[in-house]
């Protein structure tokens, strides 16, 4: 075979090679991504009730004052949670601030979680009565947005679950935690722009700049239930000498029969 020719054959065999490969993307181009509520990899929705296994004292009842044991306080959060005075709290309207999302999880009471939308995720409690929304994808919020308790929060599914060193290992707190066997995969929810609250219900602060991480994950429990573990990581660089982490866990019910949605209140 001569040069050219051979030449014209392998230009022939590249064109062809190019065109397969365009064609391959035009195809894929035309399978729209699915949407995130048709994507989870793992089912939230439904009725979820605490199951209070850790941290009794500091979530079944008011702590008292100064009782700090195991937040990493800084020097100027210590200051503000011995001036915590809730009769203040209720005068002035802020008896929400130990439900705000750093703290919301950890507070005894029901969850339910319904889709808003196919992007939106809303986990309503009754303690509190507190809505959250998880916005997917590229959600931004608008700009001046206020500040709320509940923040602006941003989710994407992980699968498989990411390794979280720590964040769901039993401590000696979480000695009667139930067993963790994730499924499936993990929802990653970022929350930000927040309204300064309290991370414990005796006053113990947490500033504007606090970024909340949660991870939402599904364990299986006895008699064919489900376990709704979700593990929390507040930062806070003014209040916080180093990251806060609490795991909450919920189990799953039937229906909302016992859905008994309560007021804010600065102590119970």
């Amino acid at each position: 075979m001569s040069r050219a020719v051979t030449s014209i054959v392998v230009a022939g065999m590249i064109a062809v090679g190019l065109a397969g490969r365009v064609d391959a993307q035009r195809g894929a181009a035309q399978t729209p991504p699915r949407a995130p509520r048709a994507a989870a990899p793992i089912d939230l929705t439904g009725y979820w009730v605490s199951i209070v296994t850790q941290d009794w004292r500091w979530r079944m009842v008011t702590p008292a004052k100064g009782d700090y044991l195991g937040i990493p306080m800084t020097p100027d959060a210590r200051k503000i949670a011995d001036a915590w005075d809730p009769a203040k709290d209720e005068a002035a309207g802020e008896q929400c601030r130990s439900y705000g999302a750093p703290a919301l999880m950890s507070v005894p009471g029901r969850l339910h979680i319904t889709w808003q939308d196919d992007n939106t995720l809303k986990i309503e409690t009754d303690a509190g009565t507190q809505t959250r929304l998880f916005h997917f994808g590229d959600y931004q919020a608008a700009p001046n947005t206020p500040r709320t308790w509940q923040g602006v929060s941003i989710a994407q599914w992980q699968t498989p679950r990411p390794n979280v060193p720590l964040l769901l290992r039993p401590t000696d707190r979480t000695a009667n935690a139930p067993a963790v066997r994730q499924t499936g995969g993990s929802l990653r929810v970022v929350t930000k722009n927040l309204r300064t609250g309290y991370l414990r219900k005796n006053g113990v602060p947490y500033s504007e700049n606090a970024r909340v991480s949660e991870y939402f994950d599904l364990s299986p429990s006895p008699n064919s239930g489900q376990l709704l573990v979700v593990t929390t990581v507040v930062d806070d660089p003014r209040y916080l000498a180093q990251p806060f982490i609490v795991s909450s866990h919920f189990k799953k019910e039937a229906d909302g029969s016992k859905w008994d949605p309560t007021p804010c209140s600065s102590t119970w």
